[in-house]
C-alpha cells in the first residue's frame, strides 16, 4: 500500500542519538527496519519469553507470556498500519518493544520495585524499557544502548499520549536526546498503543477461559461480548463450545480493528504530514467514542473477574514478596549479585538502588525464583496457579 502523507518516513528520520560508523555490509534496510531488527536480536526481548503476562510463572505451555503477547500486538499493529498507509516497520518495532521494561511477575513485580525505589526516584516499566534500550543493552562497540531512532524512542515514551511528569529514567534520556514529551507521538505509536489494548483485552479472555477463571456465563454479562457470541453460535451452531469461544475472541479482535480503522480514517482526512498528528493536541488513531466506552467496560470487567480474582491476588502477593526480598538482599550485600553486576555497582544512592533495580527488572520469573532459592535456601511456594 502507498505510504500516506501522515506516515513516518524512515528517509526523513530525525536520526539517532549517536553517530554510527557503518561499513555498508548489513543490507539495504530502512532506519525503522534497523530499529525492529535491533529489538528482535536484543537479549531483553528474548527474556520476555519467561516473563508474566497474566498468570505468574505458568506451568502450562499454552498460556501467554510477555513475548507471545508482544508478537500478537505486533501482528495487530501491522494490519492496522498497512491499512492506514503508515510505516509498518516502525509500528512493528514499537509493538515488539512496548513491554521490554516489565520486571518479573508482571504488575506485581512492578509494584514491589516501585515500593523499594521510593527513596531513589521510583520505578516505571515504560521509562525503564527506554532505559534498557537506550543505555543498558549495549552490544555495539561505538555507542551505548541500541541507539534507536528518535521516532522509535519518542513512540515508546509517548505511545499513551504526552508525558506531563517524567520519572528520572525517562528524564535522563530526554535531557540527552529531547523527545518533545509535551506533544502527541506519531500515528505509528498511537496504533501500537491501541493494538496493545486490543491484544490484551481479548487474548487475556482466552487465557482466563483456559484457566477456568472466566466462564461463558461471565462473558455474557457484557452486551458487547454477548452480541458477538450469539453471532458466533448462529454461524457455527454445531462447533464445540471451546471452538466457539476461540472464535468469539477472533471476532472481537476483528470488530475492534475495524472500528479503529473506520474512526482513524475519518480523523486523518486532510492530514498532510506526520508532524500534524504530533501537533493535533489529541489522539488521532484509536477507537470510536462508542467503542471506547465498550472497551472501558471490558477492562473493568477483566479487572474484577480475572486480574483481581482472589487466587490471582494471593499469587501476586507472593510474587511481590519475592521481588521485595531480592531487593532487600542485594541492598544488604551487593556482592551476592552475579554476572558482573556486583563489580559494576556505583557508590551511593540513588545510583546503588537504581543499579539493583536494573538487575532485578531484567530477571525472568524463573530466574527470580532461582535467585530467591539461592539466597534464602528455599524456593518460594505458590507462585503458579495454572
Amino acid at each position: 500500500m502507498q505510504r500516506a502523507p501522515y506516515a513516518a518516513d524512515p528517509a526523513a528520520s530525525r536520526g539517532r542519538e549517536f553517530a554510527e560508523d557503518r561499513d555498508g555490509a548489513r543490507g539495504p534496510r530502512s532506519e525503522f527496519q534497523r530499529d525492529r531488527d535491533r529489538i528482535i536480536h536484543s537479549i531483553a526481548f528474548r527474556r520476555l519469553r519467561s516473563k508474566t503476562q497474566v498468570f505468574v510463572a505458568p506451568d502450562g505451555d499454552h498460556y501467554r507470556t510477555r513475548l507471545t503477547h508482544s508478537l500478537e500486538v505486533a501482528q495487530i499493529g501491522r494490519v492496522i498500519a498497512r491499512e492506514l498507509g503508515l510505516d509498518e516497520d516502525l509500528t512493528e518495532a514499537l509493538c515488539l518493544a512496548h513491554d521490554i521494561g516489565h520486571p518479573p511477575f508482571g504488575h506485581a513485580g512492578e509494584e514491589a520495585l516501585e515500593d523499594a525505589m521510593t527513596h531513589a526516584g521510583g520505578y516505571d516499566h515504560n521509562a525503564h524499557g527506554i532505559r534498557v534500550l537506550a543505555r543498558l543493552e549495549s552490544p555495539y562497540p561505538d555507542h551505548p544502548g541500541l541507539n534507536l531512532t528518535w521516532e522509535m524512542l519518542e513512540g515508546m515514551a509517548k505511545h499513551n499520549g504526552p508525558v506531563e511528569t517524567s520519572n528520572w529514567a525517562l528524564a535522563e534520556i530526554d535531557e540527552a536526546f529531547s523527545l518533545q514529551l509535551d506533544q502527541w507521538p506519531s500515528l505509528e505509536a498511537q496504533v501500537a498503543a491501541v493494538a496493545d489494548d486490543i491484544a490484551y483485552d481479548n487474548h487475556d479472555i482466552d487465557d482466563g477461559l483456559r484457566a477456568g477463571f472466566l466462564s461463558l456465563d461471565d462473558l455474557m454479562e457484557l452486551d458487547l461480548l454477548a452480541d458477538q457470541f450469539r453471532r458466533v453460535e448462529k454461524r457455527f451452531p454445531h462447533a464445540p463450545r471451546e471452538i466457539q469461544l476461540r472464535e468469539l475472541v477472533r471476532s472481537q479482535i476483528g470488530l475492534m480493528v475495524n472500528d479503529v480503522l473506520e474512526n482513524t480514517r475519518a480523523r486523518v482526512k486532510g492530514m498532510a504530514s506526520a508532524d500534524e498528528a504530533r501537533g493535533a493536541g489529541e489522539q488521532t488513531a484509536g477507537f470510536s467514542p462508542e467503542m471506547a466506552v465498550e472497551e472501558r467496560r471490558l477492562k473493568k470487567f477483566m479487572y474484577e473477574r480475572l486480574y483481581y480474582h482472589p487466587e490471582q491476588i494471593q499469587t501476586s502477593e507472593r510474587a511481590r514478596d519475592v521481588v521485595s526480598r531480592l531487593f532487600a538482599a542485594y541492598r544488604d550485600d551487593p556482592k551476592i549479585m552475579p554476572n558482573g553486576w556486583a563489580d559494576q555497582l556505583p557508590a551511593g544512592d540513588p545510583h546503588t538502588s537504581r543499579h539493583i533495580a536494573d538487575f532485578i527488572a531484567g530477571m525472568t520469573d524463573r530466574f527470580a525464583i532461582d535467585q530467591c532459592r539461592r539466597i534464602y535456601g528455599k524456593a518460594p511456594e505458590g507462585l503458579s496457579n495454572v
